[in-house]
């Protein structure tokens, strides 16, 4: 465990045995419904089953968890791969879809969001990747979120992505490894 600027705990997190937990800290960072939480349970067992699938999380003083981030390597297979595969190909950037590590979610409860936890937490998952690029994607609007990822070296690879489950469109991402420092 290293201790992140905020004063949290930074290590590995049993997502599978933690996913109600790292759920609540989604939903509130997100507005997630109960019915999206029931929705996202599935999916977070799901994929903690793939391989190569990895999460690490913030944890306060008394172990709660502040934050998390998982991620995999990528596989075209994958359902959010076959969605946004079409976007990269219009762009000339489907290739982004092979060697790359995704991150498939990386959430930081409000209360601790601003203090460099979520920097924290997607620097330390790349760095342990096999892959040389990272890609991932976020709501296609100027957010918080948005500039960390440009901070850390992420371009946008395609707009206006269309997500048959969510009524914002997103923008796909990508970052070669390792991710910048500040």
């Amino acid at each position: 465990m290293v201790t992140s600027p905020a004063g949290l705990e930074i290590g590995p997190l049993d997502l599978g045995a933690r996913v109600d937990e790292a759920l609540r800290v989604q939903a509130v960072a997100f507005g997630l419904s109960e019915e999206e939480v029931g929705i996202r349970r599935y999916i977070v067992q799901r994929h903690m089953t793939c391989p190569g699938a990895r999460a690490l999380g913030a944890f306060t003083d008394d172990g709660a968890l502040a934050g998390f981030v998982y991620g995999m390597p990528n596989d075209r297979t994958h359902w959010w791969s076959t969605v946004v595969e079409p976007y990269l190909r219009a762009e000339g950037n489907d290739g982004w879809l092979d060697g790359s590590f995704v991150i498939t979610e990386l959430h930081v409860h409000p209360g601790f969001q601003g203090h460099g936890v979520g920097r924290e937490l997607i620097t330390r998952i790349t760095d342990t990747a096999a892959e040389p690029r990272s890609i991932l994607s976020a709501i296609d609007t100027e957010s918080p979120a948005r500039g960390l990822y440009r901070s850390l070296g992420y371009t946008d690879l395609a707009r206006q992505v269309h997500f048959p489950s969510a009524s914002l469109p997103y923008a796909v991402m990508g970052a070669p490894l390792p991710l910048l420092r500040r």
